[in-house]
């Protein structure tokens, strides 16, 4: 919701009544489109997609000729990597004040790559899981490193960081624009801006019903495997799991905290959360991996004979998770700049980054103690039976997991995504 109020401000500057209006209208093309539209919507999400692709290709080759001399000034290179600089590091032009920049764009950044990990749960849904794993893997490292890594470059090239207009959530209130706008803005190519923006605000919904179909698949199947009330898992006669549905959604009125005059501060705090359990997850999804290449190894199990194997093997597991766990790290240093921060440390930002890990832990203690599970070793582990039934389970099909006709149309090319 926040995405889209900031979309909306390049044209208009967004009252408090405009606000509201345009949060609700957002609230119920979303949930109109997963309850009424599930039929269509996954044709229409293979389409939308293929059309995000496309101009998402067409803004990188403008972005080259700008960065090259195309625009109207005819200047090339780096330019805005010397003046204003590569590092928003104004108050600390040290080697730290340059880490501190980079450690400060770790929430956000992160927040990027959130769902990365559910092409794990559209290959459950796929007849032959062995070869779409591998493939959806493949194809989310090259989207990772064409159209996360290379746009960004190149937009650091085309505009510098301290553009006014640049959209930021605590900006919501005056005209701003996202970073390919503000390029195509600033090339002066005229109408283009209008027509990419009104196309970014489409992505922001589709993106929001995409979100809010997976959440709802989630909790549903969460159900399934008795870690969440059987009613979630209850459908209506049009076959849409309503329940489900309704949980997912909830959340969404959170957008309305849009309305304060501090929601900016608000979705930072938001993004902090987000992006610690993120992180979190990242990290269970790790050692779960690094458990299973242990147990399988213990049973003597080729790496042949298991779905799928990660290209990397157990070492990127380990490499991925000091990683994960260093971010957080880094997250104190950077909140911990006296230079930055007027009292030292950001209290709020904070609390808010670091919360996600007591209740982490306080809801795996938790989930041992009422469900007095012990931890499993590698040598009782039933490993070599349980991967003979995900074989079979592959030669029949699916799984029992299709959530009905109107929601399989939902599943759609993870390279599109």
């Amino acid at each position: 919701m926040t995405a889209g109020v900031v979309v909306i401000s390049y044209w208009t500057t967004v009252r408090i009544v405009d606000k509201i209006a345009y949060i609700t209208v957002f609230l119920v093309v979303i949930i109109v489109m997963n309850y009424w539209s599930g039929r269509f919507l996954g044709r229409y999400e293979v389409v939308l997609s293929s059309f995000k692709v496309i101009i998402v290709l067409g803004l990188m080759i403008l972005s080259i000729v700008i960065a090259f001399g195309g625009g109207p000034d005819h200047k090339k290179g780096f330019r805005y990597w010397r003046n204003p600089g590569a590092f928003a590091n104004e108050e600390d032009r040290t080697a730290l004040g340059v880490f501190r920049a980079i450690f400060r764009t770790f929430p956000s950044t992160t927040l990027s790559y959130l769902g990365t990990e559910l092409i794990g749960m559209a290959v459950l849904h796929t007849h032959d899981s062995r070869k779409a794993a591998a493939r959806a893997i493949q194809q989310t490292f090259y989207r990772i490193l064409v159209f996360n890594l290379v746009i960004v470059t190149l937009l650091g090239m085309a505009i510098p960081y301290d553009e006014d207009i640049l959209a930021l959530p605590m900006y919501t209130s005056k005209r701003t624009a996202s970073a390919f706008v503000v390029a195509v803005q600033m090339a002066h190519v005229n109408v283009l801006p209008d027509i990419l923006n009104a196309c970014i605000l489409i992505f922001v919904v589709s993106s929001a019903s995409r979100a809010l179909c997976m959440a709802t698949r989630i909790i549903r199947e969460l159900s399934f495997e008795k870690n969440a009330p059987r009613f979630l898992r209850r459908t209506d006669k049009r076959g849409v799991p309503v329940y489900a549905l309704g949980i997912s959604f909830a959340p969404a009125l959170l957008g309305f905290l849009n309305l304060l005059t501090i929601s900016g501060r608000l979705w930072s705090y938001l993004v902090n959360l987000v992006t610690m359990f993120s992180i979190l997850t990242w990290v269970s999804i790790l050692v779960i991996h690094i458990s299973f290449v242990r147990a399988r190894k213990c049973h003597k199990i080729a790496s042949e004979e298991v779905p799928f194997k990660a290209p990397f093997g157990i070492l990127g597991s380990w490499i991925a998770l000091v990683l994960c766990i260093s971010i957080p790290v880094m997250r104190a240093v950077e909140l911990s700049d006296r230079n930055f921060y007027s009292h030292g440390l950001d209290v709020g930002a904070f609390v808010t980054s670091f919360l996600g890990i007591p209740l982490y832990f306080a809801l795996v203690l938790g989930y041992k103690a009422t469900s007095r599970r012990r931890r499993r070793h590698a040598k009782t582990e039933a490993l070599p039976t349980r991967l003979r039934s995900l074989q079979d389970t592959e030669t029949d099909g699916a799984g029992r997991s299709e959530i009905t006709a109107l929601w399989r149309g939902r599943i759609i090319p993870i390279w599109l995504i």
